[in-house]
């Protein structure tokens, strides 16, 4: 499983950058890649059908709710997957796991697949580098995990140059032979076509963006943490702080994405009426978040150590009132600090009580997998391997993957769930990590040791899906973007911070927006544009 703090990363990259992914659409505007891409039939949508959880999931982003883990789990697949080892680089965002040969976990894994899945587990830093080594040279693992945002060159020319087209195996009703992958949603797999094809199975996350909680018994005493104005939560933050607890954690790029939201800015690019595109830092809205967030800088409201690397301890323990983290169900990190503690999800509004806030929707997966060039046999081999590892939640083959055997590496809880014992605590978390990166389901919410926590998740997506608004870019891919995007991004927020924090005015905005766009902002408006769907709303005027 992904560290909410590292997964805060990930997803903010995509938000901020607004590059979407960069294998993530097409080979760019001029090659042709876009007509094909838009051309593609996706994998046919078949939800599984054998569970049936207590709260139901929806197209709109809503995510299943489980009260407990289901009673009988059910099996997913036919037979074991393998006939043979495989081989598969993948990363893991917890400590790295005890290798597979002093493993039973692992091994059980491979005893349950047919086949030793033989795994090379990159960390952060460091996995583009190992990615890069691996791909120049003479044998390529049959899996290669792509990441999302880790910089990784030339992602179309590298794909078709080394790595299998799967489009025939998986587009349209192929892959229902594969019943797990085909309960992957649509809007998942966009994230695995580049040049009209597909390359792999993508990673589903949760498709809620960042979010901010804060601890209500800290918020209480200013009345809890909703707000009505922007004015009422700027005076609330001011009660909060004395010189020794501070209102706000100080990653100020993050808690500047909040107040955008509730001045209006657009997640990414905002669509005009003539279908022409216009990028979040160029609207009023985010300069008018800009203009406030420095004042609640100068309100002495920030926790003043930018380096802080994580503010959830200081959160549970009072000393920080609120801090972003991604989609609601990151209450779970909270709830591992301190079991008695329910934190609160601020829910968007707008900025003088009249204007309508948005809610950014995150892009909804980290990535996909794609395969070395193999001959068809060993592809279906693989394909059953891909499906085998996103098995939903509440399979027996889930159970393998995230919990290994009953009795060894977890045992059952007075409700039935699966909760690790002492060997599973050292032998699954590193392993898991690295499995769920190659690999996921659809993502539900589910917290067996607070079964209430799943009602109130539940409750706070509904409420948060009423303000959604979804970056009408992604699933799209623009090649400056992909090869500039991200320095863009980082030189424009680097003035962003220096305005907040007092070290440049405000004029200093305009000046480094208009570097944005000649350094290549505007080239990706274009090539954004050229490629946008007919079907994506207009979101502004």
């Amino acid at each position: 499983m992904i560290s909410r703090r590292r997964f805060l990363q990930v997803t903010d990259a995509a938000i901020a950058t607004s590059t979407t992914l960069a294998a993530c659409g097409d080979g760019g505007a001029s090659s042709g890649g876009a007509k094909a891409s838009g051309e593609l039939t996706l994998p046919t949508y078949k939800p599984f059908e054998g569970l049936h959880p207590d709260f139901p999931g929806a197209e709109s982003g809503l995510e299943p709710g489980f009260l407990k883990f289901p009673a009988d789990a059910v099996a997913s697949v036919k037979a074991p997957p393998l006939k043979s080892a495989v081989t598969a680089l993948t990363e893991t965002f917890a400590t790295p796991p005890p290798p597979m040969g002093s493993n039973p976990m692992w091994q059980a894994l491979n005893s349950a697949l047919g086949g030793e899945l033989r795994l090379t587990i990159g960390t952060d830093p460091g996995y583009p580098e190992k990615f890069a080594t691996l791909l120049a040279s003479d044998s390529l693992p049959d899996l290669m995990w792509l990441p999302p945002n880790q910089g990784i060159p030339n992602i179309g020319p590298m794909l078709e140059a080394k790595f299998q087209d799967l489009t025939k195996y998986l587009s349209g009703d192929a892959v229902l032979e594969y019943p797990n992958l085909a309960a992957l949603k649509p809007a998942s797999w966009r994230t695995a076509v580049v040049n009209g094809k597909i390359w792999g199975a993508p990673i589903p996350s949760t498709p809620f963006g960042q979010v901010m909680m804060g601890n209500p018994r800290t918020w209480q005493k200013v009345g809890g943490l909703q707000c009505s104005t922007a004015d009422e939560f700027f005076a609330k933050c001011k009660e909060l702080t004395n010189g020794t607890n501070y209102a706000l954690e100080p990653a100020i790029i993050n808690m500047l994405h909040m107040f955008g939201e509730w001045f209006g800015a657009p997640n990414g690019w905002r669509v005009n009426q003539d279908r022409s595109l216009t990028h979040l830092y160029e609207t009023d809205n985010y300069k008018a978040a800009v203009e406030y967030a420095a004042k609640l800088w100068a309100a002495k409201v920030f926790y003043p150590d930018l380096n802080l690397a994580d503010a959830t301890p200081k959160t549970v323990n009072g000393q920080i009132a609120a801090q972003v983290v991604v989609g609601p169900r990151a209450t779970a990190d909270f709830r591992n600090l301190d079991p008695s503690l329910f934190v609160d999800t601020m829910i968007p509004f707008g900025h003088d009580g009249k204007a309508k806030p948005v809610y950014d929707m995150g892009y909804g997966t980290v990535g996909f997998t794609p395969f070395k060039k193999t001959d068809e046999g060993r592809i279906r081999e693989l394909l059953a391997l891909m499906d085998y590892l996103s098995a939903p939640f509440g399979t027996k083959e889930y159970l393998v993957k995230n919990f290994g055997v009953e009795g060894q590496q977890y045992s059952l809880d007075a409700q039935k769930n699966p909760v690790l014992t002492k060997a599973g605590q050292q032998q699954a978390p590193g392993l898991v990590s690295a499995l769920q990166i190659m690999n996921s389901p659809e993502s539900v919410i589910f917290n067996p040791a607070y079964p209430d926590d799943t009602k109130k998740i539940y409750a706070t997506e509904q409420q948060l899906l009423k303000f959604a608004m979804r970056n009408p870019t992604a699933g799209t891919y623009s090649d400056t973007s992909s090869k500039v995007g991200p320095k863009l991004t980082a030189a424009f927020r680097d003035t962003i911070v220096d305005i907040v924090t007092g070290r440049q005015k405000l004029d200093a905005y305009d000046a480094a927006l208009k570097r944005w766009k000649s350094g290549g902002g505007d080239k990706m408006r274009d090539e954004f544009a050229a490629v946008l769907p007919s079907s994506v709303p207009v979101t502004g005027s």
